[in-house]
């Protein structure tokens, strides 16, 4: 389980990091020039999607901060964990998704993760 939250919290991350340095520098997310579902909620509260790049930035580093506090049996890494799923369950569909997952395995399988 402990390789399944690794891989998904270096996949959200990682794209998130890479998606916000990617808007800052080009004005429009990686892939179709509408960005996703998650843009809807943030639409709703009239904000510029495309102004949240220092946002998806924080994001990803702090889940790969929280991979490598996982990884280094940190006392704060489950808290960290279960917070950031928590705060990252906007980006449909699939940082929900994998947000969804990790909260789940966090939750149920503590002790076994060494966490």
């Amino acid at each position: 389980m402990k390789i399944l939250v690794t891989v998904l919290g270096l996949v959200n991350g990682g794209y998130m990091l890479l998606d916000g340095v990617f808007v800052i520098i080009n004005g429009t997310y990686i892939g179709p020039e509408k960005p996703g579902p998650w843009a809807n909620v943030f639409s709703m509260f009239n904000v510029d999607v495309f102004k949240l790049g220092p946002l998806f930035i924080f994001y990803g580093l702090t889940w790969l901060v929280w991979v490598v506090a996982l990884w280094t049996h940190q006392s704060w890494a489950y808290v960290l964990g279960v917070i950031l799923s928590i705060l990252t369950l906007w980006y449909l569909p699939v940082g929900t998704l994998f947000s969804l997952i990790i909260l789940i395995v966090l939750l149920t399988t503590r002790i076994r993760l060494g966490i």
